[in-house]
């Protein structure tokens, strides 16, 4: 019968100290011994036909490696059952002692999933922003960039061609003896320096009247999108603040990973390497994520207290609503990371935080 200590740290920190008498390790010692004998190779011998003492012997210190391997987990788990403790991250081991027929006693560190509370979220109060009225002078400004940035690819799809146009003996300048398939394509040039139908149709509108109509419609979709997010934020701070919960280091150091790579994916986008950006910025990541530390904390703060309020209100996600979102996505290489069991219990997290942030905004009052 194996002994136990549960220990509670600050910021969730589990210890677990466990011994296990030799009675109860023996089988399992004997099977790890079976399984690696039978892909050893001993001279005299065929594969996985040597005495098992001899086996034994040869396998040395990788035996016990890969028993202590199989067995700790199986024995913390055991040890875990009963408690209220729900780990949300790989164990730590420490080996105490152990011997061939000799009692395991070793250690396990584990963070589990944090004490939380939360106050009354339903006498919230967010502030619900107007949503930005769209004129003319914003759909004119869109509109004379897009003007500028058409003309300029014309003007350079023309000298392009030019230089592949033929020469006055009618023969393109290519080496002699060569064969060109890359012939000139017909070029639409700017009709003059202001915007105009030919403009528009050429960006695949029936006029200019019709492209600055379906411009305005565009921004006005993004303006009341942006709204809808900053609603949401406002939201989701109420939340922030009127959770409790002491947070473990590991959750953060996650959050503070995620707006690291969030950050690098935007420097890339910019062409450049993210430590360039850094030196730029006469920052490095261990200042960076020093500056971002306050708001991860509020983040992680922030999703733990939505999933307190989404476990209240009993807000459910089934496994036909993931394969539901699943189904929508068209990238087949993307569409098929999901037929792994964690990246379907990320989206399912996932879903049940939108769902419970929709149901939030029927719930709080708008100040």
């Amino acid at each position: 019968m194996i002994t136990k200590n549960i220990l509670k740290q600050p910021k969730s920190i589990v210890e677990v100290s466990i011994t296990v008498p030799w009675s109860d390790l023996q089988s399992k010692w004997d099977e790890t011994l079976q399984k690696l004998s039978a892909d050893l190779e001993i001279s005299g011998f065929r594969k996985g036909q040597a005495p098992l003492p001899m086996v034994e012997q040869n396998l040395g210190s990788k035996l016990q490696d890969e028993f202590l391997k199989t067995v700790m987990p199986q024995f913390l788990v055991e040890s875990l059952q009963g408690s209220t403790i729900v780990p949300i991250d790989y164990p730590k081991y420490q080996l105490v002692s152990f011997a061939k027929g000799a009692d395991l006693s070793f250690k396990a560190q584990i963070t589990e999933k944090p004490e939380i509370k939360i106050g009354d979220y339903k006498t919230i109060k967010a502030v619900k922003p107007a949503v930005k009225i769209i004129t003319d002078e914003d759909v004119n400004k869109l509109v004379d960039d897009l003007f500028k940035r058409w003309k300029a690819k014309s003007s350079y799809a023309k000298a392009s061609a030019d230089k592949q146009s033929p020469d006055q003996s009618g023969q393109s300048p290519q080496a002699e003896g060569s064969m060109s398939f890359n012939q000139p394509q017909p070029v639409t040039q700017p009709s003059g320096d202001i915007p105009d139908d030919n403009f528009a149709k050429a960006v695949g509108a029936l006029s200019l009247t019709d492209l600055k109509t379906k411009i305005k419609a565009d921004l006005e979709n993004e303006a009341k999108y942006n709204n809808e997010l900053d609603y949401e934020e406002a939201i989701l701070q109420e939340v922030e603040k009127i959770t409790i919960v002491e947070l473990p280091d590991i959750l953060v150091d996650d959050e503070l990973n995620r707006m690291l790579v969030s950050l690098q994916r935007r420097v890339a986008d910019m062409g450049l390497l993210l430590e360039d950006y850094l030196k730029g910025q006469n920052k490095t990541l261990e200042s960076l994520k020093a500056e971002w530390k306050v708001q991860a904390e509020k983040n992680v703060r922030m999703e733990l207290g939505l999933s307190e309020v989404a476990k209240s209100e009993k807000v459910d996600v089934t496994d036909i609503d993931v394969q539901a979102e699943i189904d929508k996505i068209q990238d087949a290489k993307m569409k098929a990371q999901f037929e792994a069991q964690e990246p379907r219990l990320h989206l399912k997290h996932s879903l049940r935080q939108i769902k419970t942030l929709d149901l939030l905004k029927t719930l709080v009052k708008t100040a």
